[in-house]
This record gives structure tokens, sequence and C-alpha cells, in this order.
């Protein structure tokens, strides 16, 4: 499968690993690029030393190409990025900010640059910033967000109509048809991170991706926008987040009840009570835990089937 996507990072399917706070650490990225995708590892989780390990540890893990998730919102900003330049990362893909800041320096150093974004408007902005490609985000999507609840299948094709570098669809993608079906809207590939949090090699804690394995559709929500918009899955922090909008909270107010380290507390030590659970609403179309090369597999070939099923209409 040869595409814009495929050639830019030099892999065999258009199916990137979203680099996913607490998930996305060197096993899974390197289990995905193994098998052919794009795996990237989550530096928004890792202190600047751990996610050194993580480069080094994925590069003699795998031959093949990986890369950096980037929230540029997180400290340590400044040193996340001299040790990806360092390591000898290959490609990076920043999101939550401006992507002018360090695009010019990762690109001197020889590294393909992707933004993420959830607007035309933005997608416009990061291609005059330079960036080799972007990744389009439909509020579906887990974790932060946009605010305009921009669905991915709405988002595809207005951003298709204004930039002319590769786009990346995510948000709500979790199996062939969805790839497909992206694909056919103008997207040169996907980016695919619910799937993978279900996955063995997901860094997650294991009662995080059981309840990820049993969410149904209406199980998951975007809130929190007057501080970065998040989707989670609703359970008692949710409901504490729900109770406090009844009384018109300030945003400090909001800011307390959130408090320190939420997702670490959920998605990594697994208190399904009081942690933030961040996932997307495909949720509901996850079923089980398995191998990441195994989905990666799953999609590809559900993909193929599908593609054949509906050159017949």
């Amino acid at each position: 499968m040869k595409n814009r996507i495929t050639e830019l990072f030099n892999i065999q399917y258009p199916l990137i690993q979203a680099g996913m706070i607490w998930n996305s650490g060197w096993r899974l990225a390197s289990a995905v690029s193994n098998e052919g995708g794009l795996g990237l590892l989550g530096a928004g989780s890792m202190y600047p030393e751990v996610l050194r390990e993580h480069i080094q540890k994925c590069q003699k893990a795998t031959n093949k190409p990986f890369g950096v998730n980037v929230p540029m919102l997180y400290p340590d900003i400044d040193t996340i990025i001299d040790i990806i330049i360092e390591e000898g990362v290959k490609i990076v893909f920043t999101s939550a900010g401006n992507p002018k800041t360090y695009t010019s320096k990762l690109k001197e150093h020889g590294i393909i640059v992707v933004h993420v974004v959830s607007s035309v408007k933005f997608a416009q902005k990061a291609e005059a910033a330079g960036v080799d490609a972007i990744v389009a985000e439909g509020f579906e999507a887990g974790g932060h967000n946009g605010r305009d609840e921009t669905t991915t299948f709405t988002l595809i094709p207005m951003v298709r109509e204004q930039i002319e570098i590769p786009l990346i669809a995510a948000g709500g993608i979790a199996t062939g048809r969805g790839m497909l079906a992206a694909m056919v809207l103008g997207a040169d590939g996907v980016q695919v991170g619910s799937r993978f949090v279900a996955s063995e090699e997901a860094s997650s804690h294991q009662a995080f991706k059981k309840m990820v394995v049993e969410a149904k559709e209406g199980d998951t929500m975007l809130t929190l926008k007057e501080l970065a918009p998040v989707r989670m899955l609703k359970n008692k922090f949710f409901e504490d987040v729900m109770e406090l909008y009844t009384k018109s909270p300030s945003k400090e107010d909001l800011q307390k009840l959130l408090g320190r380290a939420r997702a670490k507390k959920g998605m990594f030590e697994g208190d399904l009570e009081e942690g933030e659970l961040e996932i997307g609403q495909i949720a509901g179309l996850i079923h089980d835990i398995k191998p990441a090369a195994q989905i990666v597999r799953d999609i590809i070939s559900e993909f193929e089937t599908v593609k054949k099923e509906v050159s017949s209409l």
C-alpha cells in the first residue's frame, strides 16, 4: 500500500498509532512499527530522562521508523525537544501549541514534523509553519480535544479542501471500515488511538483497558472546556465534575477539582473512580484486548476486504 503517507514515513501501511499519554510506551510503539504501521511514543506523560529511556528501548526493539508525540502545553518542552534531537528521532508529531515554535528547529535536524489540529484554521496555520503533514482530529477522539465539536468526517473534507500537504484523519477510527471511509473523504492515512489502548503492549493499567472494552455507546463525554476540553469515560470523577457545573463554577473551581495527575491516577494507576479515564467514543466498538500487531493486521485486512466490496457499488 503506497501513498504520500507511507512514502513520507517510509512505512508499509498509512496507519499511525497515536502517542497517547500513559498508554504509548516503547513496547506499543515498537510493536506497531514492526507490523508496518508507525508507532509513536507519548512524551506527554514522560519526564525528559524517561522519554530518553523509551526512545533508546524503542530503537533496540525495532529497526523500523517510529516517532514521538509532543504536546507542547507540558513543562520541560525545550529539554524534550533537545533529547529528541540528541537521540536521533526522525519523526515528531506536535500538538496543543503553536507549530511555529519548534518546526524549523526540528526540520533543521532532518526531522519530519506533523502537527495535530482540530480545525481548518489551525490546519492552514500549520501548513504555513512548514510542517510536513497534518493530523486533523475530530471531537470523537479521546483525551484533549477541540472546542468546536467538529466531527472527524465533517472535518476531514473541509481540511482537505484547504491544504496541499498530506492529511491524516484521527478521532473515531478503530477499524478497517473507518480507515477506508476516512481516506475516501480525503485523508491520506489514519491515526488510531483508542483501539491501541486496548492492546497487550499499551502501558496503561489493565483495569482501565478492561473498562474500555466494557464501554458502550454514550459512556464517554467531552467536558472541562474552560480548562482544556477532554473526552473521558463516565465515572465518579466525571460525575463530580458534572455536579460542580450545576453550581456555575469558575475556572479556578474546576482546576481545584481536577487537581494534579488525574490522568495518571486513572489510566496508569487504575483508579477507576477518582481517575481521569481518557478514551474516544469509538470505545463502544472495542470488544477485546489483543496484541498490537494483531490490531494492525485486523485493520488492514478489513480495509482491503471492504475496499473490494464497495468497488461494486
